[in-house]
């Protein structure tokens, strides 16, 4: 990650959800066999608790699958709706894809269309009378893993797409800022190698040299020369 800029916002993005399922081994087959997850990290804590977690093939945030006691509140929640919506760009593909690999589905995809004001001020006021408001709408479904929690399965629409972009262009801004880091310390590490490495031994003289550069990567050079009989410079 770069460094951040003077007044720039930290870097800030949703990491996991939990998902609570009566056997975790049963589980992650699941994820990743009939949704095509992949595995996100699988490790043995301290405390003997197995910790796994399943992400999305084009996704950020990843399911922690926890397999609570069942005596504990958090068994409870095992089989409820779990207000997670994944996104695709093509719903009926997916259920197509996932029924035949035998996920279960509360409905067939479904058209769903809502028009809507758009709150911010814009320049381009409609006439009086002319109904211009933008029309938001996409494709919806459910799924259930083996223990019926439940999933939201929604097509890309216009906020998605607005979403996404935005994703894509701070994860774009936020890798190029890594390069210009990363080229910067290059740069100055090439730039520290073209200093004298050793300082010629001279009886009559202690002396040193030095360059602070105001910033990373600057201009200034020294160099110690031998003049021969007639000593350094």
């Amino acid at each position: 990650m770069g460094t951040l800029s003077p007044g720039s916002d930290p870097y800030l993005s949703v990491h996991a959800v939990n998902i609570f399922v009566r056997d975790q081994e049963r589980s992650l087959k699941f994820y990743l066999d009939q949704l095509g997850f992949e595995l996100a990290f699988d490790a043995r804590l301290q405390s003997g608790q197995r910790w796994v977690a399943v992400a999305p093939p084009d996704g950020t945030a990843v399911l922690t699958l926890i397999e609570p006691d069942p005596d504990s509140r958090e068994y409870k929640f095992i089989g409820r709706a779990t207000q997670v919506v994944f996104v695709t760009d093509d719903v009926t593909a997916k259920w197509r894809e996932w029924s035949r690999r035998g996920v279960r589905f509360r409905h067939t995809p479904r058209l769903r269309r809502v028009r809507y004001e758009e709150l911010a001020a814009r320049s381009d006021t409609p006439a009086e009378g002319a109904d211009h408001s933008p029309i938001w709408g996409g494709v919806f479904t459910r799924f259930e893993d083996l223990d019926r929690n439940s999933f939201a399965l929604v097509s890309f629409d216009e906020v998605s797409h607005a979403v996404e972009a935005q994703r894509r262009a701070a994860a774009a801004r936020l890798e190029s800022e890594r390069r210009a880091t990363q080229e910067l310390e290059i740069a100055k590490q090439v730039q520290a190698r073209l200093f004298p490495q050793t300082l010629p031994l001279l009886n009559t003289l202690e002396y040193a040299g030095t360059c602070i550069q105001a910033r990373q990567v600057g201009g200034d050079y020294y160099d110690f020369l031998d003049l021969g009989e007639s000593g350094w410079a």
